[in-house]
């Protein structure tokens, strides 16, 4: 049976509608997070090996809103930062943390080296990050600290967790008295160090308030003076720290 002229029209224009199809429009329209971006696909694509790049590689690899814009699931707020660069090659100078945690999840290589000699990831990565991963379970240590302090929350506006930081092992020794005996009272008392590195105890005291804040707790701290019968002065190792609840 052959097929009638009329019919091969027809196949010729279903696969030149596939064709169509399967070819990415050279202005594209973004919704990123409910931020609402226009550029086009050569700027989304200029660094071939990110993870942006690939998502507009071949067949699209990312779903549409109502409108039909492509939507990617991140904060639209700082994207416009990372247009910018791939625009421009235009570094940004705002929002500095926040861009950069984008520029990891595009991988956008260029880009996040630049930002990691900024002072701010600099600082961050090299100095403070490198410091306290020598200061033994610091991470564990911040979350002992949430978990007592919430335990001691009930019907209070404040609950106080005791630190004791060491920095030395000789200053480990010589608190261990007062450990023992904070501890036959029944006290919990989070202790940090000792370490080797330069920062100091106020150093550290800093970052561990940094880090309790930065998972929004509201939190200070003071010298904890120990009972009487210590053989030195306990508020140059032990410290009280608040956390306000309302």
């Amino acid at each position: 049976m052959s097929i009638s002229s009329e019919h091969k029209p027809l196949g010729k224009q279903v696969t030149s509608s596939l064709h169509t199809v399967s070819k990415l429009s050279p202005i594209v329209e973004l919704n990123v997070g409910g931020e609402m971006y226009t550029t086009t696909l050569s700027t989304l694509k200029k660094h071939p090996g990110s993870k942006l790049a690939e998502m507009f590689t071949g067949q699209p690899k990312l779903r549409t809103d109502s409108e039909g814009r492509f939507f990617i699931d991140r904060p639209g707020t700082y994207f416009k930062y990372i247009l910018e660069y791939l625009r421009s090659n235009q570094v940004p100078t705002q929002c500095i943390q926040d861009v950069y945690k984008e520029a990891l999840f595009y991988d956008i290589e260029p880009l996040i080296k630049q930002l990691e000699d900024s002072p701010q990831i600099f600082g961050e990565l090299v100095a403070r990050r490198q410091f306290l991963a020598r200061v033994p379970n610091y991470s564990e240590n911040i979350e002992l600290m949430i978990r007592i302090a919430r335990a001691e929350a009930v019907a209070s506006r404040q609950s106080g967790v005791i630190v004791c930081v060491v920095r030395t092992e000789e200053d480990a020794a010589r608190c261990q008295d007062a450990l023992n005996s904070l501890d036959m009272d029944k006290k919990s008392v989070v202790k940090f160090g000792p370490w080797k590195a330069v920062p100091s105890i106020s150093d550290l005291l800093d970052c561990i308030q940094m880090d309790v804040e930065a998972k929004g707790y509201k939190i200070s701290f003071q010298p904890h003076v120990a009972e009487k019968g210590f053989r030195f002065k306990s508020h140059d190792f032990f410290y009280k720290f608040l956390f306000t609840w309302w």
